[in-house]
């Protein structure tokens, strides 16, 4: 069933950029009330003001999200003010991508897996306990298609991507029964400023075809669609879905084309 979403408090992280500006900005035009966060509080307060100057409602919680002490800052001044979280996005992450060997063991790899994975983990815990006393609200995370197919260089992301898919399926069956709802998002690329912290460069040039790269208002529009009507999770572009059952049914051959196309160039 639809439902509405006027009034309702809404947390989106990595909102200072990107699905996460994206997503605030369609949010608000459903008449939420949103909470901004994220590191960057001058691109947040432009995003406030634009939301604002439209009618709109949202307030600004400057938020690292690899603190868990700062995490536990956002939550508890989220139900200050409202006293209730109706909607928690977790979209907030980032990609380093190189081979594993190159992967610094803090900067890249730890960083990656305390933003991507960790602080999703820590800000639906902190957020939960509020929902069950309510008997609703909604979690809505934001994971990557390469969670269901990993590929040379994307390891850690995919690993991460990957836990918050587990996370998600996991905890949905916790909870869907007391009446929160959780789902999962799992686009392909998008053109956002994902490319400019991957690091590393290709020598073969390699990338997704222009066709099929998703803008950040088609994610956004997807996740609006999911709170309106709860699904458990939501690929896009619909058609990745047979690459996923091609990666789950032939996984051998999906390493020989792998291999012979990328990695063998790349690394040879």
């Amino acid at each position: 069933m639809s439902q509405t979403l006027a009034g309702q408090v809404v947390i989106a992280t990595g909102a200072s950029s990107g699905i996460g500006e994206a997503t605030a900005r369609h949010f608000a035009r459903e008449g939420c009330k949103l909470v901004l966060a994220a590191r960057r509080l001058d691109r947040l307060n432009a995003v406030a003001a634009e939301i604002h100057a439209l009618g709109g409602e949202a307030c600004v919680v400057q938020t690292d999200l690899s603190q868990l002490c700062q995490i536990e800052s956002l939550v508890s001044t989220v139900l200050s003010k409202y006293g209730q979280i109706d909607i928690l996005i977790n979209n907030a992450g980032f990609g380093r991508l190189n081979w594993l060997d190159q992967l610094a063991l803090v900067e890249d790899i730890q960083s990656m897996l305390a933003v991507n994975l960790e602080a999703v983990i820590a800000a639906t815990r902190l957020v939960l306990p509020s929902m069950l006393e309510r008997g609703r609200g909604h979690i809505i995370n934001l994971a990557s298609l390469a969670s269901f197919i990993p590929t040379p260089t994307y390891t850690i992301y995919s690993a991460s991507k990957a836990g918050v898919r587990a996370f998600t399926d996991a905890l949905r069956r916790e909870v869907q029964i007391k009446g929160i709802a959780v789902s999962g998002i799992y686009p392909g690329s998008v053109k956002t400023e994902f490319e400019e912290h991957i690091g590393g460069t290709r020598k073969t040039k390699l990338r997704t075809p222009a066709r099929f790269v998703l803008h950040a208002d088609d994610v956004a529009r997807t996740i609006v669609r999911v709170a309106h009507h709860p699904r458990r999770s939501v690929v896009i572009p619909w058609f990745a879905n047979f690459a996923i059952f091609a990666n789950s049914l032939f996984p051998g051959m999906v390493d020989l084309i792998i291999q012979d196309g990328f990695v063998r160039r790349e690394r040879g």
